[in-house]
């Protein structure tokens, strides 16, 4: 058996030895390569652990083609990464999966078009394995960077209609999360109800408008208006209702963080809630909804759990190359009943 000197990092001969196989054999099963018998496998991988031997990376990508890294890419500027919970709840999702695949992310943004040519040129140097992307808006180049990179990629969310073809998405039941916050906003008696909606380029915000008209099919044009999932721009929104359309008695916000701005605008206005106005989010952020006065009423969606789903279907786009494209998924959206409505 070959020697370990006290200090030394176990080396792969060490590994074979241990388990009784050849260097080849052990060099594919901690390599990830195919074609070895289950009894040897679990022998390696016990030595691997036995004698604490941590695989050269250079050595694993010859082997199985891969970095073991992924780029996670929001379609979005800094200053919204790091001020909105709905980026960290996802990436943590995408983090923590990723690290049960043994994998990397690596994490870019976009701050101006500028950024799709570097984007571009990171995903064709070959330092990811593929490519997981959100936030994306209607005119947004990165489905096309990346479909020009060949790599697998899945995007959170829908994305527009014929922008990327045969890319696999997830996403929640947009349309009929908002339908659900309405009807409730309508069985409480509320006959004037408005809908704070998110930006018009974002395929979230539309479907959840769709979902307010599905309810509200005569609903006033003038009942909806426009935000940009900001809490500012929540609470701007709220004030230009109550300055037009004082006789609003329910309001559907399209997020949490603009459900947020819209309470602290019915709060300085002295504008009870619910007794006055009831309101609704939607995204069921903790970070968020622990924080308003009254709690919120708001839909949830499971942000961190569609990131897993997202790392898992890129897994299954790396493990069956050349295979079948994973069909997208929606994931189901529940109300949560709170106090402001």
């Amino acid at each position: 058996m070959p020697e370990q000197t006290a200090g030394s990092r176990p080396t792969l001969e060490a590994v074979a030895a241990r388990a009784g196989v050849s260097r080849a054999t052990a060099s594919r099963v901690v390599n990830g390569g195919a074609g070895v018998r289950a009894p040897l496998v679990d022998k390696v991988r016990r030595a691997v652990e036995e004698l604490g031997y941590v695989p050269n990376h250079a050595a694993r990508t010859l082997v199985t083609r891969r970095n073991g890294a992924v780029a996670v890419i929001i379609a979005e500027p800094e200053f919204r990464i790091f001020s909105d919970p709905f980026f960290e709840q996802q990436v943590r999702g995408i983090s923590r999966e990723l690290t049960a695949h043994d994998s990397q992310l690596v994490l870019l943004w976009v701050e101006g078009p500028g950024d799709h040519d570097r984007i571009a040129r990171y995903l064709d140097g070959g330092h990811v394995d593929g490519a997981l992307a959100f936030s994306l808006h209607n005119d947004d180049e990165l489905p096309a960077v990346i479909g020009r990179a060949r790599i697998p990629a899945v995007f959170g969310g829908r994305p527009v209609v014929g922008s990327s073809p045969g890319v696999p998405y997830v996403d929640c039941d947009n349309r009929g999360g908002a339908r659900e916050a309405v009807r409730h906003l309508v069985s409480l008696g509320r006959t004037s109800i408005a809908h704070i909606a998110g930006p018009r380029d974002q395929t979230s915000a539309l479907d959840r408008v769709d979902g307010y008209r599905d309810v509200l099919v005569d609903a006033d044009p003038d009942l909806i208006r426009q935000g940009d999932f900001t809490e500012a721009s929540g609470a701007r929104a709220m004030a230009e209702l109550l300055d037009s359309r004082p006789d609003v008695d329910g309001v559907f916000v399209a997020n949490d963080l603009m459900a947020s701005g819209a309470l602290r605008t019915l709060r300085e206005r002295g504008v009870r809630v619910p007794e006055d106005v009831a309101v609704v989010g939607f995204d069921d952020m903790e970070s968020v909804v622990v924080t308003t006065r009254p709690a919120l009423t708001t839909v949830r969606q499971d942000i961190e759990g569609m990131g897993r789903l997202m790392v898992r279907l890129l897994m299954r786009l790396l493990d069956d190359s050349g295979g079948d494209t994973p069909a997208s998924v929606i994931t189901p959206t529940t109300l949560v009943r709170r106090a402001s409505a």
